[in-house]
């Protein structure tokens, strides 16, 4: 597929008019073609009007239509073949095995959108018949479903080409949902994301959707997402990226005459606790899996391990010392983009910097591209405590060992954290006191709690969370990853004694739809 550096609204390439957007090969520094000329407020306009065009119809099309468009969807991206691997390796620097993988996660979290969808749950179907002998006062026919909130832009991150771009976890629980959506592609990856895009307007056309269902927009600077998220017919936005960058859709967003959500997953630094008699009887396997984790992708994952929390003593010094080791034989690895390479390199210097920091290790130097070092410190809990630096996310291959004086100090640590995508406790049956007296901050504190393993990898399944309090994200409430992200993008509606005709199927008496309904507090197929 000739890439043609154009954007994508509805069915129709158009050519931007601002400044041109160009891929940077990481590897190597080489400018792939073609560029792609920005768009600006017209073509948002152009996209949000056929968006809201389309709304109305798609968000009533039947569970077995919707759930067949993702699928197509997921047909598509992998119809492309060695190309889309090929573009996306060369715009990332990321291997071929690992877009392969995240390829396989774009497709299968598709499809797992379009058995949701067909299962109709998410309907959240609710029932109270009419008792109109009731006394002292009857009760009306009451009947509630959820619909889609409406169009929704969404954000493609730089870390994650595919499964959180174009066709990530964001777009998949909006159009199944029912909610049309417009994409910001990200810079970094333009060429990967007009193969996708293209694939999904071929899955519209296919199905015989309405073409505003699905638009692409690309743009140097803040015009496009501004505009994007302030114009009336946008509904919600998903987000992935900076703090900064989050909060400030998240404040554009609360400025509109009518507020809308930003789901924003911005930071996390996600600790690790390694409790006393897990550290004691495995604090070499511990270090050496520790760097294991942080070393993946370059640390270019929102849930890099960047925090170690322990009880200073012999068995953390053995931990450390593993770790040290493994960090030093760590190679360098390209990053994502010279922007990502930069602030990395920012982040470890003031790190290293801080009062109280020490530095324990760092990795490999590259020769060539824009590689990441991996770094290893180690503090106090006491100026961990004071510091603000320090609960700074380092977005790489970087990490920090916290030097606690006993487990209050440890919970003390816990309880002054930001909020997290993950906490992690390391322990065995011995820990299991301890481990309670931890779990109640860690709930307040993280989306996600995991027992004896490392929080990168997320599993795209039905009870995943990948959220967590500010500032992980912009609301706690949700998710981002797995079936459950599609609650973001619905509202529920109630309807009072109207007469069968005019019901939504999901709420006919005779439910065609054969979707689980809550009838008078009673679960019913």
């Amino acid at each position: 597929m000739a890439l043609e550096g154009k954007l994508l609204i509805g069915q129709q390439s158009v050519s931007g008019t601002r400044a041109n957007i160009q891929a940077t090969n990481p590897a190597t520094g080489e400018t792939l073609d073609p560029a792609y000329v920005g768009g600006d407020r017209s073509h948002v306009e152009q996209a949000a009007a056929l968006a809201w065009d389309a709304f109305d119809t798609y968000r009533e099309t039947s569970l077995e239509a919707r759930a067949s468009f993702l699928e197509t969807i997921a047909s598509e991206i992998e119809a492309i073949g060695d190309e889309l691997i090929e573009r996306a390796v060369a715009e990332s620097g990321l291997p071929r095995a690992r877009i392969e993988g995240e390829r396989g996660r774009t497709c299968g979290q598709l499809r797992l959108f379009a058995s949701v969808v067909r299962a109709g749950e998410w309907l959240d179907v609710r029932i109270d018949p009419a008792l109109p002998d009731r006394q002292p006062l009857p009760r009306a026919d009451l009947r509630q479903r959820h619909i889609a909130l409406g169009p929704v832009a969404v954000f493609g991150a730089s870390n994650f080409p595919l499964a959180f771009s174009v066709a990530g976890g964001d777009t998949a629980s909006a159009l199944a949902a029912g909610c049309p959506v417009i994409v910001k592609g990200h810079s970094a990856h333009p060429g990967t994301s007009e193969l996708v895009g293209r694939a999904i307007q071929k899955a519209v056309k296919a199905c015989n959707l309405p073409e505003g269902v699905f638009s692409l927009l690309f743009g140097a600077g803040n015009e496009i997402g501004q505009a994007l998220v302030t114009d009336a017919r946008i509904q919600a936005v998903g987000f992935t990226g900076s703090r900064s960058g989050g909060m400030a859709l998240v404040e554009a967003a609360q400025a509109r005459p009518q507020p809308i959500p930003v789901y924003a997953e911005m930071s996390s630094i996600n600790p690790v606790f390694l409790l006393p008699e897990a550290l004691k009887a495995n604090a070499q396997g511990l270090g050496e899996a520790f760097v294991g984790s942080l070393n993946m992708g370059a640390g270019q994952f929102c849930t890099n391990p960047g925090l170690v929390i322990a009880v200073k003593g012999s068995d953390l010094e053995t931990f450390t010392q593993a770790a040290q080791k493994a960090v030093e034989q760590s190679g360098a690895q390209t990053m994502l983009t010279p922007g990502i390479h930069r602030a990395y390199e920012q982040g470890v210097t003031a790190l290293g910097g801080e009062a109280g920091v020490r530095e324990v290790a760092r990795g490999q130097t590259g020769e060539e591209g824009y590689q990441c070092q991996t770094g290893l410190f180690a503090t106090s809990a006491e100026a961990f405590l004071a510091s603000k630096v320090m609960q700074e996310e380092v977005f790489g291959a970087s990490s920090l060992i916290i030097e606690c004086q006993d487990m209050a100090e440890v919970k003390k640590v816990a309880e002054q954290l930001e909020g997290q995508l993950t906490a992690t406790l390391h322990m065995n049956d011995a820990d299991i006191d301890a481990a309670k007296t931890l779990i109640p901050t860690l709930e307040r504190k993280a989306g996600r709690i995991l027992a004896n393993g490392w929080p990168t990898g997320v599993e795209v399944c039905h009870a995943m969370v990948h959220g967590g309090p500010y500032p992980s994200t912009s609301d706690s409430r949700t998710t981002s990853v797995g079936s459950a992200a599609i609650k973001r993008f619905l509202r529920p509606v109630c309807y009072q004694s109207l007469p069968e005709a005019l019901l939504p199927e999901a709420l006919k008496e005779s439910n065609p739809l054969k979707v689980s309904r809550l009838v008078d507090g009673k679960r019913n197929a």
